[in-house]
């Protein structure tokens, strides 16, 4: 399977249906009044945590997801169908950011725990929704409000108790592989392993525990040299580490040192991550090499390992003091802060922009007033003095007398072409 950590999609919620301006025509039901059904109200989108995912690839495929719109409204005061709300599934480990503000907007650590990042429209009234004692017969209705448009970035980060890192070809694939039944390429040459592998090792009780295999890291790795830098996300959210380090080489000590500045300069949360020493390819030096390399790397740390993950030798040792401190170590708290996301319930779509098309025509163009437009009839003098009022709530005939606007002359809003005119407008 590929892997894909990082990715950005656009996603669109439906837009609201608009309501219907109607009557009742039936016979012996001698004026049936307004009847004109409300519009359905779009979809919305959420962000789902799945567990069964383990990498953002799907994305890289389709990245563009809208719902449905919702049905206009009806004759006899049936309402339009509400559009179905749009699932989208992201793996555990989903951070999601706003692209236009930069907040991060949720983080997804919990199979099946999602958030909406986009809400549908509301549904325009129907004209029987406006008839009062006063008003019997309102020759209007409202239209849908708009979707909400949004880009997103997603960042995956890997929900893993315990990290094998080091330098390439140290050996964490071929332990992995020994200790779970992840399936990583192993090969004798350094960056055999291109993405972070996971798998789950059995303890003696008979649960579990989940190990990423991180690729391997070299000096610069946090600078963004080598593979590593693209992985480091990874082992933030891990319990504690396990640092394997090839005793083969001339100088192990001098490796583990620069792994562990590599991660300082990452993040100093993760440098301060409790870490078991790992000296791997044991079966490869002779004793006095064991006893020299045991005695260096104990003056770091009490918790030091002799293994062969080739072998097996010394690797059930190390798997009975992993479980110790899985039980032990909690999982870390996330730092991440997680923004209040007003954004995905923002259907507000009033801007509106006035130009001067030519010598005595003017265009009104947004999105609100557009949808106004739309649900208007120019042959129906009270729906044209509605949309007026609406209008001028909204600072619409201002602005027109602000760009210079004269009698007579021509606005052109949507569909609809009306003459201007200071105290009153004819279609």
């Amino acid at each position: 399977m590929q892997f894909l950590d990082k990715t950005q999609i656009k996603i669109i919620s439906g837009r609201g249906g608009n309501g219907m301006v109607a009557w009742r025509r039936e016979k012996y039901v001698d004026k049936g009044g307004p009847a004109g059904g409300d519009g359905g109200s779009g979809g919305d989108i959420f962000l789902v945590a799945d567990e069964n995912m383990s990498t953002l690839m799907d994305f890289k495929y389709k990245s563009v997801f809208k719902a449905e719109n919702g049905e206009n409204g009806g004759i006899k005061n049936m309402h339009g169908r509400c559009a179905k709300n749009l699932y989208i599934k992201v793996p555990v480990g989903t951070v999601v950011r706003d692209l236009k503000s930069g907040n991060i907007i949720a983080d997804l650590t919990q199979h099946e725990q999602q958030v909406l990042v986009a809400k549908g429209g509301r549904g325009g009234r129907g004209n029987a929704r406006f008839a009062t004692a006063q008003k019997r017969a309102p020759q209007f209705c409202e239209p849908g409000e708009p979707g909400i448009e949004r880009n997103l970035e997603l960042e995956l980060k890997l929900i893993a108790d315990v990290g094998l890192l080091g330098m390439p070809n140290a050996g964490k694939s071929t332990l992995i592989s020994r200790i779970s039944s992840a399936k990583p390429k192993i090969a004798d040459y350094p960056f055999t392993t291109l993405v972070p592998n996971l798998g789950v090792v059995k303890k003696r009780s008979g649960d579990g525990y989940v190990v990423a295999d991180i690729p391997g890291l070299i000096e610069g790795a946090s600078e963004g040299v080598g593979l590593g830098h693209d992985f480091l996300r990874h082992v933030e959210r891990c319990r504690f580490l396990v640092h394997i380090v090839d005793a083969t080489v001339e100088q192990p000590l001098l490796n583990y040192n620069i792994i562990n500045q590599e991660l300082l300069k990452h993040s100093h949360k993760l440098a301060q991550l409790y870490q078991i020493i790992a000296l791997n390819k044991i079966d490869a030096i002779d004793q006095n090499k064991k006893n020299q390399l045991f005695s260096e790397f104990r003056k770091l740390s009490e918790d030091v390992f002799l293994i062969s993950a080739v072998t097996g030798e010394n690797v059930d040792k190390l798997l009975d003091f992993m479980a110790l401190k899985v039980d032990q170590i909690e999982k870390h708290s996330s730092d991440l802060v997680v923004e209040e996301d007003f954004d995905a319930y923002n259907n507000d779509d009033s801007n509106y922009v006035v130009y001067k098309a030519s010598k005595d025509v003017f265009i009104v163009d947004g999105g609100k007033i557009k949808r106004l437009a739309a649900v208007t009839d120019a042959r129906n003098k009270e729906q044209i003095i509605r949309l007026q009022n609406i209008l001028t709530g909204m600072g619409v005939f201002d602005e027109l007398k602000n760009q210079g606007v004269k009698n007579g002359d021509t606005i052109v809003i949507g569909h609809l072409e009306m003459e201007y005119f200071e105290d009153q407008m004819y279609s």
